[in-house]
């Protein structure tokens, strides 16, 4: 049996009943100011915002303001300006309804009040089967295709503003999220750019104006003065800021360009590198060490992060390349990137060459060939229901469209005819590299979660395969924040013997699961220490003299944990330091 240690102060008995659901999360849905992002300019210098959301439009029609009008004034300079947009919706109104809008008739810029929705949990199926495509069958009677074009922008984004305030992100971050990586992104990235966005408390560097951040909340719109409006504004803007301390506060850097395709500096196909690249002295191992946090991570980020590893810069990788799903990651690190070799047998990279059973069922007007992400967050029953439902009665290409947007946006499979499901974990560990029923012996709901915030193997071991002729004799691994042992089973697999590694995680079923591998697969020395932030640099020090030289750093920051990163450039420096007196 491999050797371990453990100062985990839990002594709660772990609950290894496998298959189970876990209770609900508790984690309370903040609806926050509806703030959008920073604007951009188009060639005439005028604000080019991303379009708002259905409750913002609606806040100002329960003001008494028809919606033709608003949506007018929205398109004509913008939303960020609240106070210009309501003179200008004023001056509308003193114009005449005609006259302002156009083409639009009497009956439709009448006042409308806010209408309140059944259910929001899952989207309007029930009109998925007509042949309108407005979303939700709120239509418009002004004539200009330019606004039915705008609020079908605005329905997609509010759409997925829903989505993640039902997942329990703040709705202004959505909104900033979806500036920053766009009205078509992919929810698991914006949940990654968001979660690291919250955790790295980078509100500085959004450049937010005082009207971004107000409270929409009005009694009345006659009843507010704009100086009270500001104050409001104000109060709430320093609240945000004291409670989230900014690790990028006053950087004005240029951003890292994120590259497309992400394909890292060369992938296992390359004849040779595409990139060479000369490390600073002090940045040469050992120790080696790799970092990995997600690739759009909010704006500056990487620019700071590189900063603090010698300025080096970051390889982004997209797992599409080396599995059947994606996961943009951006690594930082100062291991060579000559002969590398991939893990063998190649990871398939098709849905249907990684699960042939699920072709039978798959529809032609479905494209997909790999899944698009995998993360914590699964459909609800009664998502995967309305879509069955909704097939059953409809062939229409506008439902078939809207059910492969569903599809992209969960992950779901097609398990029997107009029946989608959600991949199982075992699947998920499959695509993620990770041996059958690696995470197996914990609710259902902790597996997707574990699974959804690890590394994917067969990219991590392409990096790492270089190890294998440096260290012939085994490695000493310092292991930060690495959740189930992507890294420990990335190495596992290259045939690289860990003589010793010293875990450090902070989630007790993390901790469970790699060390029920760990006992399994290693005969090495295992030390797990459950608090980052006690791992000073007199216990650094101790753990050098006690095992030798760290020959590899690895840490992760996958999601929640991004701020775990500004932690690790602090351990490095204390085990070069500790390295360099012995």
């Amino acid at each position: 049996m491999a050797d371990r240690d453990s100062d985990s102060d839990d002594n709660v008995k772990f609950d290894w009943e496998s298959d189970g659901e876990a209770e609900p999360s508790s984690a309370p849905a903040f609806r926050n100011s509806d703030a959008p992002g920073p604007s951009t300019l188009d060639s005439n210098g005028q604000a080019n915002e991303e379009a708002p959301s259905t409750a913002l439009i609606e806040e100002y029609v329960a003001m008494g303001f028809p919606k033709e009008i608003v949506v007018k004034g929205m398109k004509e300079i913008g939303h960020s300006d609240a106070d210009a947009l309501l003179e200008l919706i004023l001056t509308y109104q003193a114009l005449g309804a005609d006259d302002a809008v156009g083409n639009c008739s009497t009956s439709g810029c009448a006042p409308q009040g806010v209408e309140e929705e059944e259910d929001d949990d899952d989207l309007d199926f029930e009109n998925w089967d007509g042949d309108d495509d407005d979303v939700g069958g709120r239509g418009t009677n002004c004539d200009d295709p330019g606004d039915e074009d705008f609020l079908q922008e605005m329905s997609q984004k509010d759409k997925k503003i829903n989505s993640l305030v039902d997942m329990g992100f703040p709705e202004d971050e959505a909104n900033i999220a979806i500036t920053r990586c766009g009205v078509d992104a992919d929810l698991c990235v914006l949940v990654d750019s968001i979660s690291a966005s919250l955790v790295a408390g980078d509100f500085n560097s959004r450049n937010i104006s005082d009207h971004q951040v107000m409270d929409r909340c009005f009694d009345s719109f006659g009843g507010r003065k704009k100086a009270r409006l500001m104050e409001e504004s104000k109060k709430r803007r320093m609240q945000y800021a004291q409670g989230s301390g900014s690790s990028f506060a006053g950087s004005h850097d240029e951003p890292t360009r994120i590259p497309d395709p992400m394909v890292g500096f060369n992938l296992p196909s390359d004849r040779k590198p595409s990139m060479t690249r000369m490390l600073p002295e002090q940045a040469v191992g050992p120790p080696f060490f790799y970092f990995q946090n997600v690739a759009r991570a909010p704006r500056g980020a990487w620019t700071t992060i590189s900063k603090k590893f010698y300025d080096i810069q970051p390889e982004f990788v997209d797992s599409k390349y080396f599995c059947a799903a994606s996961r943009e990651s951006g690594y930082i690190h100062n291991l060579p990137i000559e002969n590398r070799e991939a893990l063998l047998p190649f990871p398939l990279k098709t849905v249907f060459d990684a699960f042939p059973h699920y072709k039978k069922w798959w529809p032609s007007w479905d494209p997909r060939r790999q899944l698009n992400c995998l993360q914590a967050s699964v459909a609800t029953a009664k998502l995967t229901d309305q879509i069955q439902r909704t097939l059953a009665r409809s062939g229409n290409p506008s439902v078939q469209k809207h059910v492969v947007d569903e599809c992209k946006t969960w992950d779901l499979v097609w398990v029997g005819k107009n029946k989608v499901a959600q991949l199982e974990p075992d699947e998920m560990e499959s695509l993620l590299g990770f041996p059958r029923d690696h995470t197996r012996g914990v609710v259902k709901t902790e597996r997707y979660k574990s699974l959804a915030n690890s590394f994917q193997v067969d990219t991590v071991a392409y990096h790492l395969s270089v190890l294998r002729d440096m260290f012939p004799n085994g490695v000493n691994v310092l292991s930060l924040s690495t959740g189930i042992g992507g890294g420990e089973v990335a190495l596992h697999r290259l045939g690289i013997r860990m003589r010793t590694v010293v875990s450090v995680e902070e989630g007790e079923t993390n901790r469970r699961i790699f060390e029920g591998w760990w006992d399994q697969t290693q005969t090495g020395k295992l030390v797990q220490i459950a608090n980052l932030k006690s791992l000073t640099n007199e216990r650094i020090a101790s753990l050098v003299g006690r095992f030798g030289c760290f020959d590899l750093v690895i840490g992760g920051s996958q999601g929640e944990q991004s701020a775990l990163l500004y932690d690790y450039p602090r351990i490095l420096d204390a085990i070069k330091s500790a390295m360099a007196r012995m």
